[in-house]
């Protein structure tokens, strides 16, 4: 089976301006994406999404497809994310017939994922492909919203997110909860056009290590990934 990876990368970043394409540890953003997906077997191109010339131009370079432009209205920071997935699915409809029946995602704001990651999600969808509409991947939590995650209410004050039915002294006593990552994402393309959220359909996930699971957001988040990068690449010359 081949399958087309998808990046969905506009110009408009406002957390950390031009983030798709900010240099780490050598090369742009994107391009850890785009490399990553393009060494899973049965990955055989990577269709960039985006509304930046200069995105797509570096995307091109390391590897990937930029068959289209995506339109300002699908690129601003309200936009939702599946609508630039719809007209992805589209666009490519459109110039070649047919739009592919799976669709993977592999945003370009998790660099320290692994292919053996986004090559798991597949196979874990394509093992349950009869009652499987999405695949995402997760990592432990980092906080726990029965214990140590607060709001501040309307009055002022500040209480737990959820309330236990019982008193809960340790994070240890609560559920097993999960972060959902940016690691990878594989759905039904026909799920897609059907529903406006990935959590209306029937979810399985893979978990990942928490140290390839960063999403890179802010400059913060950057530095971090900087340094486990760096870590990583010294690790790797000593094996």
């Amino acid at each position: 089976m081949s399958l087309t990876a998808f990046i969905f990368a506009r110009g408009g970043s406002k957390g950390l301006p031009n983030k798709n394409i900010k240099i780490l540890q050598g090369k742009p953003l994107i391009a850890w994406s785009i490399e990553q997906a393009l060494a899973v077997n049965k990955i055989n191109r990577v269709v960039v999404s985006t509304d930046s010339r200069k995105i797509a131009d570096i995307a091109i370079t390391h590897g990937a497809e930029v068959p289209f432009i995506r339109p300002p209205e699908l690129s601003s920071d309200n936009a939702p994310e599946m609508l630039a997935w719809r007209h992805a699915l589209l666009e490519l409809k459109a110039a070649e017939g047919e739009y592919p029946e799976i669709f993977v995602s592999t945003p370009s704001t998790s660099p320290l994922r692994a292919s053996e990651d986004i090559e798991k999600c597949i196979n874990l969808y394509l093992d349950n492909e009869s009652s499987t509409d999405v695949v995402v991947a997760v990592t432990d939590a980092h906080r726990n919203p029965y214990f140590n995650m607060v709001r501040i209410n309307d009055d002022g004050f500040t209480d737990i997110v959820i309330k236990p039915e019982s008193n809960i002294t340790r994070r240890q006593d609560t559920d097993i909860l999960y972060d959902l990552t940016t690691v990878a994402y594989v759905v039904r393309a026909s799920f897609i056009f059907s529903f406006d959220s990935l959590f209306k359909g029937r979810v399985r996930s893979v978990k990942v290590p928490l140290e390839r699971s960063i999403d890179i957001d802010t400059q913060f988040d950057f530095d971090i990934a900087e340094f486990l990068m760096s870590k990583k690449q010294s690790a790797d010359k000593y094996k």
